[in-house]
């Protein structure tokens, strides 16, 4: 019963900063708040996290990188047409955020800009994330019919145009950017993949 509970702390305590990281950043973000969302008493905080607020973040980050790569094949796969499958992807995540009331979707990006200076461990850890996303997505998009060129290419242009149209949207409080990147990637899609 007690691993039940310290593993339930635990999730509690990554999923809070996770949360606050997603909506106002690594910097704003305090043990306090973390322990407060978390419901979980200061100690616990230390105790399953010895060195404080960068490892929570770190475990946080990986976290949530493990769970939006998984998004891909979920919004991808019903698609049998890989252009479709790509506008119809951006078009969620752009009704999503419009629905969310334009809160940031995703905390890794948000900390990789905004740490990338001055926390070099958590930089690495970011990194670490995105490459996976890379090597992720570009597994995926070779099954998807492209070749291994194409489909890293294709997979940085990818989160390179979603990122960038997220923030678009966000500042803009509009879906037209996401709706607009989803459109002109598709374009770019030869007409084998699948």
């Amino acid at each position: 019963m007690a691993e039940k509970m310290s593993t339930s702390t635990r999730e509690r305590i990554r999923t809070a900063m996770a949360e606050l990281m997603r909506t106002q950043g690594y910097g704003a973000t305090t043990v306090k708040q973390v322990s407060e969302l978390a419901q979980a008493p200061m100690g616990s905080l230390y105790h399953h996290f010895p060195q404080g607020k960068q490892q929570i973040a770190a475990e946080a980050l990986r976290a949530a990188g493990a769970a939006y790569i998984q998004l891909l094949p979920i919004l991808m796969d019903p698609h049998e047409d890989l252009r479709e499958a790509v506008t119809a992807a951006f078009t969620d995540a752009a009704e999503q955020m419009e629905q969310a009331g334009w809160l940031n979707m995703c905390p890794v990006v948000t900390v990789a800009g905004e740490i990338a200076d001055s926390e070099p461990a958590l930089r690495a850890v970011t990194a670490e994330i995105l490459n996976s996303w890379i090597a992720r997505g570009t597994e995926y998009f070779e099954r998807r019919g492209l070749d291994a060129m194409q489909a890293r290419q294709f997979t940085l242009a990818l989160l390179s145009a979603l990122e960038g149209a997220f923030i678009l949207s966000r500042t803009l409080h509009s879906t037209e950017p996401l709706r607009a990147a989803g459109r002109a990637l598709a374009v770019q899609l030869v007409d084998d993949p699948v």
